[in-house]
């Protein structure tokens, strides 16, 4: 499928991929976490990647298991992952293409973000849907490296997607090399005197805190 016209927000839902494990930051506690959950600069981590991608979508959902109610405070809603058994973020995709083709019939596509990048570029879904025309999935990339849960997507593949997933397919380049990738490439930035990645994530308690120092340094400019 190839993408000829520019999309509006209307027609895109932003899906907040929460359905991880959480391994790496809350290593050696038997009760695990959320860490989109942890408190960064007076905000959730999680707030502050809504804040960013709200104004770029038509609708948003938190693709996240378990208990949705701990997810509450952010009134949107919450989509569990279709396919069970913890099998990667391309079930978190899948959810997120299942739940907007239920909820919003007018969206085409999903953005995904991870919900533990708090830098997500404020222009992320105009410029990976600038380059929808030469394949029908744009991954965001920086350093020369893919982001392979941050980009947008057909809903139309939902059924391909599921039936891969139900084949054993994990990997989410494996699936997505089926079907046609764009990689677009998203410059540095500066933050706090610093260059950074703008998809920086905080997968442990060390990186966090780092997030943490770099708000702190931004401040309003962040």
């Amino acid at each position: 499928m190839k993408q000829q016209n520019k999309l509006d927000r209307g027609s895109i839902t932003g899906v907040l991929l929460a359905g991880g494990q959480s391994r790496r930051m809350f290593a050696g506690q038997s009760a695990g976490g959320d860490k989109g959950l942890l408190a960064l600069a007076g905000l959730p981590m999680l707030g502050h990647v809504i804040a960013r991608l709200r104004p770029q979508v038509g609708g948003m959902v938190i693709n996240a298991n378990g208990d949705p109610a701990r997810f509450a405070s952010f009134k949107l809603p919450v989509a569990p992952d279709t396919i069970t058994g913890h099998v990667g973020p391309l079930a978190g995709v899948l959810a997120g293409m299942v739940w907007s083709a239920m909820n919003r019939p007018q969206a085409t596509h999903i953005a995904t973000v991870s919900t533990d990048a708090p830098f997500v570029p404020r222009d992320l879904v105009a410029r990976l849907a600038q380059v929808l025309a030469s394949n029908p999935i744009a991954l965001a990339s920086s350093g020369g490296e893919l982001q392979p849960v941050i980009g947008l997507w057909p809903v139309s593949l939902a059924g391909d997607l599921e039936g891969a997933l139900k084949d054993g397919v994990r990997k989410v380049l494996a699936w997505t090399d089926r079907h046609g990738t764009t990689a677009v490439e998203f410059p540095f930035i500066q933050m706090g005197g610093r260059t950074i990645d703008p998809f920086f994530n905080a997968n442990t308690p060390d990186e966090f805190e780092e997030a943490r120092a770099l708000l702190a340094l931004a401040g309003s400019n962040a």
